[in-house]
């Protein structure tokens, strides 16, 4: 299954825990003023990618501590998103999914999409919600403005409501 992306990053340290490989999804209706990555918000740029060729970017990473799916919006692909989702923990990798909805969006959303049920059970972490500029805040971990949230979400899916993710829990198991 063909993604479509605007850019993918081999080494990043800004992606979630840990030195990353970043998928940067191409489109995202959410359009959040002040957004770090704009230019992935038209659907119609960006280049399509099979999930497959992705997994070997993935085997060819020396050193990584897992993956990021960010964007533009992933649940917005929610099928290609899950096929690249269901590659990298079959590699043993964690995966941190960036949003601009918020989980309890994704979790009704979840009940009558697989793709987005399978997207959201297979990540580690999910940084939630949309980027408020009005809430700007450089020191916080992995995200941009204060409204958005660390959701550990192995507990969340389970639990059924968002479950905090903290930098003391190790994101595998998490």
């Amino acid at each position: 299954m063909k993604l479509k992306v605007a850019g993918i990053q081999k080494d990043s340290i800004v992606d979630g825990p840990g030195v990353r490989l970043s998928v940067y999804v191409q489109g995202c209706s959410h359009r959040c003023p002040g957004c770090h990555n704009p230019e992935t918000h038209d659907p119609g740029g960006g280049f399509y990618i099979n999930a497959g060729d992705i997994a070997e970017m993935i085997d060819s990473c020396r050193n990584i501590d897992g993956v990021t799916i960010s964007g533009g919006e992933p649940f917005e692909q929610p099928a290609a998103s899950a096929e690249l989702a269901r590659a990298v923990t079959a590699r043993g990798l964690d995966l941190v999914i960036y949003s601009g909805y918020y989980f309890e969006e994704l979790l009704a959303k979840s009940a009558s999409d697989p793709g987005t049920k399978t997207l959201l059970c297979s990540g580690s972490l999910l940084v939630d919600g949309p980027f408020v500029l009005a809430e700007q805040d450089y020191n916080l971990a992995y995200r941009g403005s204060r409204n958005q949230r660390l959701i550990a979400l192995p507990r969340s899916v389970e639990a059924g409501k968002p479950v905090e993710w903290t930098s003391r829990q190790n994101c595998i198991n998490y």
